[in-house]
């Protein structure tokens, strides 16, 4: 009777511990990672697609670094990746107002923009560089004194060059695009604009050149709601692991060749 009982519990035992087991969901090394904070279906990225390589179109396709690494974070959260397409200088605002997640558009981090929204761990290395036309007699910085400035409206651009050389020296523009057209019409000296994108406007119009002295080198980061702390962090445990596994230095790669 002894030997019955036990083994009846014997068998109970193995049949609940098979139980537990068939509880537990299968391993997925795509599912992501369980130490964030949120729970996101969809994250909404506000950027301004003019601005090769880091966020531009391809047809009807968003692509570009910022592009890139933004699906990949928002895969690693578990989201889909949503784009709202915006003029650079509305990009904060919408951050501030909730109308996107986040804010990435090869954004420099600044003082001023620290009042309005808080950044993201950098993630890449921006240098702002000086178009000017091949003939010009504009050789330096120094050779800007004085003279007609355009610029990206919102963009560091815009901001140093008005201290530097004085809001009446200096031309905004919605569109970089629109800086450099203005640029071959003669109706600026130079045009000030983030070197990688300067390098496939000078590619794209011949006649132009960019100055060998660098204006100023940046921090880029991704801007969030102030007081979302739990995207803050979620966004940078995620771009630490894309960066620690080679993620976003591929990306980057990508569109930047080494020189």
């Amino acid at each position: 009777m002894k030997k019955l009982l036990a083994l009846t519990l014997a068998l109970l035992f193995t049949v609940a511990a098979f139980a537990g087991c068939a509880d537990k969901p299968a391993s997925n090394s795509d599912a992501p990672v369980a130490q964030y904070k949120g729970q996101y279906d969809v994250l909404k990225m506000g950027t301004n697609a003019a601005f090769p390589p880091y966020e531009y179109k391809d047809g009807s396709n968003f692509v570009g670094i910022d592009v890139e690494i933004a699906d990949a974070i928002a895969k690693e959260l578990g989201a889909t990746l949503e784009i709202v397409d915006m003029e650079f200088d509305s990009i904060i605002t919408a951050v501030e107002q909730g109308e996107v997640s986040f804010g990435m558009a090869g954004m420099t981090v600044t003082d001023e923009r620290k009042e309005q929204v808080d950044f993201s761990a950098s993630y890449a290395t921006g240098v702002q560089s000086v178009i000017v036309a091949e003939n010009s007699e504009i050789a330096t910085l120094d050779d800007l004194s004085g003279k007609k400035i355009g610029v990206q409206l919102g963009t560091t651009g815009d901001i140093y060059s008005c201290d530097d050389f004085g809001e009446e020296n200096v031309t905004k523009f919605a569109k970089g695009a629109d800086a450099v057209l203005a640029l071959k019409g003669g109706d600026v000296d130079a045009v000030i604009i983030d070197n990688e994108p300067a390098k496939s406007f000078v590619a794209a119009n011949e006649g132009l050149k960019i100055l060998d002295t660098d204006y100023a080198i940046e921090d880029y980061a991704i801007a969030i709601k102030k007081g979302n702390t739990d995207l803050l962090d979620d966004i940078n445990a995620a771009l630490e692991k894309l960066t620690a596994d080679g993620t976003v230095d591929n990306i980057i790669a990508k569109y930047i060749k080494a020189e």
